[in-house]
């Protein structure tokens, strides 16, 4: 990289604009240049009408002054009382560390108008950095770069641009700084989610009619004794040997989150919904609203209770399989209806509910394809063990194997008939036999790629029905969402209160998260929220050292000129780039005399 300037006449008068440029060679052997920094003006020997000045911030005065620069080679005019020259030949660049995605978090912050509603909650009091600002750099480190709150305070503070984008020093990333700001944090959450209620509205145009609500579960690592929540239930994350806890979410089918609960890990799924439509009605009123449920959370004494309530409450949920019998003759007196190339409904009405069966030969093939390669890894299995040996198998050891093999199998093994010995009775082929149940098999491939949907008040057209349930999608790549890209998972505190401030944070990030997102759609729909990060983070700041002539230093922080992918996005959001950083003046750094074996800094 090289110092270039360029000279320009305009209005008759001569402007020199300085800037960092780099080589960069070509595969046909060309060199092309790009500009790195853009510096601006420093002014030549030029009549005061036009001479440039800049504010700085002196270090040590801590006052804000107007400073005209000058190159070295140009001198100073006598009326001229505050200008400084610069040794542009000892220009350096110093600390590279990430912009652009810092500040595009920090701009959906201040869209969503969190600084203003925190701010309300959070008093200073005696803190040496405001907490409102400590809880936004917990909430923007979790978006742009998930990890620990230590490795935070240790590392990625200082390698990116949160202290200018803050206007905090290094305090506000302080160690226990950032666990005390979590400790005041959940008592507002529920205020939170009637403001972020209120912000897509008004951003968006959100009108909150239909509700999806789901559950998932997050694990911790360890024993958890100050954790009352950390159960062991069913594991979502394939994680029975962990302790849990399960979360409940209601959000909306455009992927705007209302609220969530934490609750102990042991919770059943059937448990959680009448409490959460109650605080629902509460927060929110008891508005016509359509709750859209997997099926197992509703009870068939809840969904009775959700049509005799006042107002009665509507809903759309799956139904077990089981409950097929009970409607054959119906389903096959209503025709089938096709609303898309792979999915046909049809409908019917009983006491006052709304069943829609739904066939989709994509949902077909994927499930006989499970259960085919279950299958034949289980008849794979069966084979090997049934195969002669030397030493035969005795009865407990098949026992064993078996019941390993029907874990694996899962609902497959319901499909072979296994005959094993009788007690005391020898390990052979007579006696040890095994033969797939196909009658059965067919039967459950007829059924493979069908379910069964159950709505109240929800609408009478069956396409639609099937679209709002399908739009259940959506919370679920919220959970992928929250879990990996976000890192909800594993939990790294081990204090309930802390637990539920971590699952806070990452919430407000997932809500930076939906609203980048919401705004992509409209104009660049093809880009995702963690893919304009990413881009974005090409954007560093670095601090630009010019060497003054009286022995100080000047510091200018300066973020690297946008490439054309950069200018696209911020093109595509509608947003742009703020000014530059201001610059300040620092002391001169001399050294310690000779034989002191140390050097210190004093100031000029």
């Amino acid at each position: 990289m090289f110092l270039r300037h360029n000279v320009r006449k305009k209005d008759g008068k001569l402007h020199r604009y300085w800037s960092i440029v780099e080589n960069r060679r070509l595969r046909t052997g060309h060199v092309t240049q790009r500009t790195v920094l853009y510096l601006g003006e420093i002014n030549d020997t030029q009549q005061t009408a036009w001479r440039k000045s800049l504010a700085v911030l002196n270090e040590d005065t801590q006052a804000t002054e107007q400073i005209c620069l000058f190159p070295e080679d140009r001198e100073i005019p006598a009326e001229v009382l505050n200008g400084l020259q610069v040794r542009l030949s000892e220009l350096s660049l110093q600390r590279p560390r990430v912009f652009g995605d810092c500040w595009l978090a920090c701009r959906l912050w201040d869209e969503l108008q969190l600084g203003e509603f925190w701010r309300e909650r959070l008093p200073d009091g005696k803190a040496e950095v405001p907490w409102v600002k400590v809880l936004e750099l917990l909430t923007v480190r979790q978006l742009v770069k998930p990890g620990s709150k230590w490795h935070l305070h240790r590392r990625w503070f200082l390698s990116s641009a949160m202290d200018q984008l803050l206007d905090e020093d290094f305090a506000v990333a302080a160690k226990n700084r950032l666990y005390e700001c979590l400790d005041r944090i959940e008592a507002h959450r529920r205020e939170l989610f009637t403001h972020l209620q209120a912000r897509w509205r008004d951003l968006f145009g959100v009108t909150y009619d239909l509700l999806l609500y789901d559950l998932t579960s997050s694990y911790f690592e360890g024993a958890m004794a100050q954790a009352p929540k950390a159960r062991r239930g069913y594991s979502r994350d394939k994680r029975p040997d962990c302790l849990q806890v399960v979360i409940a979410v209601v959000q909306t089918p455009e992927g705007f989150p209302l609220a969530y609960e934490v609750m102990p890990g042991n919770t059943s799924d059937k448990t959680t919904l009448k409490t959460f439509l109650q605080q629902i009605q509460t927060q929110y009123g008891k508005a016509q609203r359509i709750g859209i449920m997997d099926r197992g959370i509703p009870t068939e004494a809840t969904l009775k209770e959700m049509r005799e309530s006042d107002p009665p409450v509507s809903y759309l949920v799956g139904t077990p399989r089981a409950r097929w019998q009970e409607f054959e003759k119906e389903l096959a007196a209503v025709a089938w209806q096709k609303i898309r190339d792979t999915v046909e409904v049809k409908l019917f009405t009983r006491d006052g509910e709304v069943y829609v069966l739904a066939k989709s030969e994509g949902r077909r093939a994927k499930e006989v394809a499970m259960r085919r390669r279950k299958l034949a890894r289980l008849l794979w299995t069966l084979r090997a063990v049934r195969r002669p040996r030397e030493r035969p198998w005795k009865r407990d050891t098949l026992l064993l194997k078996l019941g390993a093999a029907r874990k694996e199998a899962g609902r497959a093994w319901a499909f072979v008939k296994v005959t094993v010995p009788k007690a005391r009775q020898p390990v052979r082929r007579d006696t040890f036999q095994f033969q797939l149940r196909k009658e059965q098999l067919a039967a459950a491939e007829l059924r493979d790629g069908h379910y069964l949907l159950r709505g109240y008040r929800a609408g009478d057209q069956a396409g639609t029905l099937w679209e709002r349930y399908m739009q259940l999608t959506e919370i679920e790549a919220a959970f992928k969402n929250l879990k990996s890209d976000l890192q909800l998972r594993p939990f790294r505190h081990h204090l309930e209160a802390r637990i539920e401030a971590h699952i806070l944070v990452c919430f407000l990030a997932y809500c930076l998260s939906v609203t980048l997102r919401k705004r992509l759609a409209a104009h660049a729909p093809g880009l995702t929220s963690r893919a304009v990060l990413e881009t974005l983070s090409g954007l560093l700041m670095l601090d630009v050292h010019l060497p003054l002539v009286d022995g100080r230093e000047l510091v200018l922080p300066r973020y690297t000129q946008p490439e054309p992918e950069h200018r696209l996005v911020l093109e595509k959001l509608g947003w742009e780039l703020p000014p530059q950083p201001p610059p300040r003046i620092r002391a001169a750094q001399v050294k310690a005399p000779a034989g002191n074996g140390q050097e210190r800094s004093s100031k000029m």
